[in-house]
């Protein structure tokens, strides 16, 4: 608790955050929040996790299609990324976006216990549900991913440059090795104009301590695999250059869930979601409709 008369806490933008909704994560770290609530009795809930160096929002457009299907919709930015607290794109752990994410989904259950929970992941946010549900698997009614960071590119995690990059991060871990070219997230270039113009992204490049916690979550993701036995869709482009699309098809081959789905786009760039018009829309269809088919026959029955 802040001690009286003392400032309240601002977030990195410098609005206080009494006039943001946010959460406060184990660390004691404020979490921006946002939430899309629907006008009528929520359906399910929908957790939403964001990828590197973006922010929850995004993803408003999603959010507000399955909020016309009744259902309840929330996210925050990641402790640093955004407007949550927290030093730009520096984690201890990667776990630590787990830890947040199952803080945030608890006390949303809390709140709605009787509800089925899915989550809609992209790139760093799909190794981010992937390790949310494998922690919980018995939680969760289904994840979504969005050319999920599952694998690294072959050509970024040469034997050379993984011994580089742990001597870097025993040296300097706060080095950048380059930022996200956004040429790469769509092929829709008004998408990519408004991704450069969005203040709220980060462009100082991925640090060295950084790129190695994505190295280790990635490592954990591929010995879940296996064991992976909840429902999942797989969304992603055969021309993404930020998140190997071989991750996705590993993912599907080998997961043991006898409930999975994968749609490759062809032609199509990493963010799907806002990648051309037209498939923009259909991955608004697939998300809408998957998550719509588990939902339980009771709950649609009172919403029919």
């Amino acid at each position: 608790m802040p001690e009286p008369g003392a400032a309240p806490r601002r977030s990195p933008q410098g609005v206080p955050y009494t006039d943001l909704p946010h959460i406060v994560n184990a660390d004691g770290l404020h979490l921006f929040c946002r939430y899309w609530e629907p006008a009528g009795p929520p359906r399910a809930l929908v957790f939403v996790a964001h990828g590197a160096a973006e922010h929850c929002g995004p993803y408003d457009e999603i959010a507000q299609r399955l909020k016309e299907l009744s259902l309840l919709v929330f996210a925050h930015d990641h402790v640093g990324h955004g407007q949550s607290e927290g030093d730009r794109m520096i984690i201890k752990d990667f776990q630590v976006y787990v830890r947040d994410s199952l803080q945030h989904i608890d006390l949303m259950k809390s709140r709605h216990p009787e509800l089925p929970v899915f989550i809609v992941g992209h790139s760093m946010g799909g190794a981010i549900s992937v390790l949310t549900a494998c922690e919980r698997p018995e939680d969760f009614s289904g994840v979504v991913l969005i050319a999920p960071m599952v694998q690294m590119s072959p050509e970024s995690v040469t034997p050379f440059k993984v011994f580089m990059a742990k001597l870097l991060n025993h040296m300097l871990p706060s080095l950048p090795l380059g930022a996200i070219d956004s040429k790469w997230i769509s092929r829709d270039k008004k998408q990519v104009e408004a991704y450069d113009s969005d203040e709220l992204i980060f462009r100082g490049g991925v640090r060295v301590s950084f790129g190695m916690q994505m190295m280790a979550a990635v490592a954990r993701i591929e010995r879940e695999i296996p064991s992976i036995s909840w429902p999942f869709l797989l969304l992603h482009g055969d021309q993404d250059k930020l998140c190997d699309i071989r991750g996705s098809k590993t993912m599907f081959e080998n997961a043991s869930s006898s409930d999975k789905k994968i749609k490759v786009y062809e032609g199509g760039y990493h963010a799907l979601h806002h990648d051309l018009p037209e498939v923009a829309e259909s991955v608004l269809k697939e998300v809408n409709g998957w998550i719509t088919e588990r939902l339980p026959v009771a709950t649609l029955q009172q919403n029919s």
